[in-house]
């Protein structure tokens, strides 16, 4: 029984495939851009993650040098946008108006906090790993581990699209 009388089944069905979608497109990244304010410019910064999905939260999970312009920013703000993309291919026309690119993109905005506990760092620093490497064990140099920030964005909001 639908909860809202605004909704029906087929816009839930709907929902339901945009999510799997999602879900299954954020697997397929190898890079997730993520989007900030620095005073009134807009900064994007490119980088490897890795995710899970716990009681249905996406869960993202990322690394970074201690120091420097994106560290700041992260400890300035907690809400922050995020996009990534994948299955790029150019397709060809017979003239400059009939090319066309396809993708599937997610994006999404959500907030990020910065892992400071040991063992949730290195819970972070695994599923960073296991996305590209499909391996889920992992031994971290404790001194590399003392000095590496490790940051966490709890995904709020979610879009897919594929083109």
């Amino acid at each position: 029984m639908l909860a809202r009388t605004d909704i029906d089944e087929k816009t839930i069905e709907t929902i339901v495939e945009m999510v799997y979608f999602a879900y299954e497109g954020i697997d397929k990244c190898d890079c997730c851009r993520l989007g900030l304010v620095d005073g009134h410019e807009a900064y994007i910064v490119p980088m490897n993650f890795g995710y899970d999905i716990i009681d249905d939260n996406i869960i993202l999970y990322f690394h970074c040098a201690s120091k420097g312009r994106k560290t700041g920013l992260f400890s300035e703000q907690s809400v922050v946008s995020f996009e990534m993309d994948t299955k790029h291919e150019l397709v060809v026309g017979d003239i400059g108006c009939g090319f066309s690119y396809l993708y599937q993109s997610v994006m999404g905005t959500g907030t990020i906090t910065t892992l400071s506990d040991r063992e949730e760092k290195t819970e972070g620093l695994q599923k960073i790993m296991e996305h590209y490497t499909s391996k889920t064990q992992w031994e971290f140099d404790e001194r590399i581990l003392n000095i590496t920030t490790v940051l966490k964005l709890s995904v709020k909001s979610l879009a897919g699209k594929e083109h």
